[in-house]
C-alpha cells in the first residue's frame, strides 16, 4: 500500500520519463547563445584592457614630459602658479608686475616652449583630466630632481677628493661627515666675501657666530672660477666654478662628460655620436637629457638649478629641502635666476651673453654653426671660391 508522499514521488518520476529529449536544434541554440554571452564578456574584458593599457600610456607620456620642469623651467614653482600668473595677466590691465611675478610669467613662457602641446591640451580636457596632468607632471620633474640629487650625491665626493686631496676624504655614502664639518666641503661652501683658511672663520662658521652666518644671501665659493672671489669685483670669475661646470656636465650630457671641462665641451658630440650610432647600426641608444629636451644652449634656470643641487650635494643635509639651517634654497634659486634674467643694464646684459656664450662652449663645446651671420659665411673660402670662379666665367663671357 502506498502513502501519499510515495505515490506523488512516483508520479513525478513517471512523468519526467516521460518528457521528450530536448531537440538538437534547441541545445545548438544554447550552445550558441552561450558563446555569445561568452564573446560579449571578452570583449568587454579587451575594452577594459585596452582602456587600462592606453592611461598606463598616457601616464608614462606625462611622467617623462615632466622630466625636465625642475631643471629648466622653475626648481621650485609649480605649474599651476605658473599658469595663474599667466592668466592673471588676461584678466588684469594693471601693466605693473612684481620680480616675483615676472619671475612666474618667464617660467610660463619656457614652460610653454619646452612643453607647446600643454597649451591645447588644458583647454582641450575636463577639469578632472587637466588636474591628474598636472599631477603627472609634477610626478615626472621631483622624480628627475631626486634622481640628480643621487647622481651628484656620489660624483661630487669623487670631485671633490681628486681636485682639493682632503685628509679626510669625503664619505660618497655619508651625508652626515660633509657640510661645514669637512674642510673640503667646507671651503666650497664657504660665503666668498670669508676665508675659509682663516681659523676665526672657520670657528665663527661652525658655530654659527655673529658675523659669520651662512645665508643665501652669500654666493658660496664653489661659483667661482678657482673658487676664490675678487671682492672688488665680485662678478669676475663668478659661476665659472669647476665643480658647478662638472655637476651640469654630469645631470645634461654625461657623468663622462664630466671628468675633463679643459677647454671647449663636447656635449654636442655625445649627442650627435648617439644620433649617427642609432641611425647606422639601428641600436637604441641612451638619450641624455639635453637630448631629450632639445636643450642645445645653456639657459640661466639650468645654471641656477645645477647650483642648488651642487650646493646640496656639498652640504650634510641628508634629504632634500627648501631650507638647510640660516640657508634658503628657493632665494638662493631667485638670487641666480635674476642675475641673468634682470641686469641693471646693457652693459650689464652684454656680461651676462658672454657668460653663458662661455657655458655653451663648455658643455656642447662646437655647435655655434647657427651663430654664423651670412657676412661672415661669404668670407669662408667655399663660398669665397664659387662667387670667385662666377666672376671669372662672367668676365670670360663678356671678352667674347
Amino acid at each position: 500500500m502506498l502513502y501519499g508522499d510515495d505515490q506523488s514521488v512516483i508520479n513525478s518520476d513517471n512523468q519526467q520519463s516521460q518528457q521528450p529529449p530536448k531537440s538538437s536544434q534547441e541545445s545548438s541554440f544554447l550552445q550558441a547563445r552561450q558563446r555569445r554571452k561568452i564573446a560579449e564578456l571578452e570583449g568587454k574584458l579587451e575594452t577594459l584592457e585596452s582602456g587600462r593599457t592606453s592611461k598606463e600610456r598616457q601616464t608614462n607620456y606625462y611622467l617623462a614630459q615632466g622630466r625636465g620642469i625642475r631643471c629648466i623651467v622653475t626648481l621650485f614653482d609649480s605649474i599651476e602658479d605658473l599658469v595663474a600668473e599667466n592668466d592673471r595677466r588676461y584678466d588684469d590691465d594693471d601693466d605693473a608686475a612684481t620680480i616675483d611675478q615676472e619671475r612666474l610669467q618667464v617660467g610660463y613662457d619656457i614652460l610653454i616652449r619646452t612643453l607647446p602641446w600643454l597649451l591645447k591640451m588644458s583647454s582641450d580636457v575636463e577639469h578632472n583630466d587637466y588636474t591628474r596632468m598636472l599631477k603627472m607632471l609634477r610626478q615626472g620633474a621631483d622624480g628627475a630632481r631626486g634622481d640628480d640629487t643621487s647622481k651628484l650625491k656620489t660624483l661630487i665626493a669623487d670631485w671633490v677628493n681628486r681636485e682639493l686631496k682632503p685628509n679626510t676624504p669625503v664619505n660618497p655614502d655619508d651625508k652626515h661627515s660633509r657640510g661645514f664639518v669637512s674642510d673640503a666641503c667646507g671651503k666650497l661652501l664657504c660665503p666668498a666675501e670669508l676665508d675659509w683658511n682663516s681659523p676665526v672663520t672657520k670657528a665663527g662658521i661652525r658655530d654659527r657666530s655673529e658675523g659669520y652666518i651662512v645665508t643665501d644671501l652669500s654666493f658660496p665659493a664653489f661659483l667661482y672660477e678657482k673658487y676664490t672671489a675678487n671682492l672688488d669685483n665680485l662678478e669676475e670669475g663668478l659661476f665659472k666654478g669647476k665643480i658647478l661646470v662638472q655637476g651640469y656636465k654630469a645631470v645634461f650630457t654625461s657623468p663622462s662628460s664630466a671628468k675633463n671641462i679643459e677647454g671647449d665641451g663636447n656635449g654636442a658630440d655625445v649627442i650627435e655620436n648617439n644620433r649617427r650610432t642609432k641611425t647606422a647600426l639601428g641600436i637604441k641608444v641612451k638619450k641624455h637629457v639635453a637630448q631629450i629636451i632639445k636643450m642645445e644652449k645653456v639657459t640661466p634656470r639650468s645654471i641656477a638649478y645645477i647650483a642648488c643641487q651642487v650646493r646640496f650635494a656639498l652640504s650634510s643635509v641628508t634629504s632634500w629641502r627648501t631650507v638647510d639651517g640660516d640657508f634658503d634654497y628657493v632665494q638662493f634659486w631667485r638670487s641666480i635666476v635674476d642675475f641673468f634674467e634682470w641686469p641693471p643694464g646693457r652693459e650689464a646684459q652684454r656680461r651676462v651673453n658672454r657668460l653663458l656664450e662661455w657655458w655653451t662652449r663648455k658643455v656642447f663645446g662646437r655647435s655655434r654653426r647657427e651663430d654664423l651671420s651670412d657676412a661672415v659665411r661669404s668670407t669662408m673660402s667655399v663660398n669665397a671660391l664659387a662667387r670667385q670662379r662666377a666672376q671669372l666665367d662672367d668676365a670670360a663671357f663678356d671678352s667674347n
